[in-house]
């Protein structure tokens, strides 16, 4: 088997996930900018950051649907950080969601 070309670091990830979630990027702009070959990766990141599944940004090839709540390295700290980190930014999700929302309102 050929090795797989398409390994794509977490600081990536979460760029790439910070880039969608800025609403200034299109997923082709976001493509070409971070060097992603599938449009179906972003959509797979996209999908665990909004289900809470952050760990599996960085977790190794092959590992990426084990049990679990993150790799056994991190200590208990690490992925409350972690944790904590993904709950403000679904928080700032919220709130922007409110604003707008409030807005139809008052037209």
């Amino acid at each position: 088997m050929g090795e797989n070309k398409n390994v794509y670091s977490e600081e990536v990830k979460r760029k790439v996930i910070e880039m969608k979630l800025s609403k200034k990027y299109t997923n082709k702009q976001i493509m070409e900018k971070c060097g992603i070959r599938n449009v179906s990766q972003i959509k797979r990141w996209m999908k665990w950051f909004r289900d809470g599944e952050e760990h599996r940004l960085s977790q190794p090839i092959g590992k990426q649907y084990s049990f679990g709540k993150g790799p056994e390295e991190l200590s208990e700290i690490d992925q409350l950080k972690r944790q904590v980190k993904h709950l403000k930014i679904k928080n700032e999700i919220l709130k922007k969601y409110q604003e707008i929302e409030g807005s139809w309102y008052q037209k």
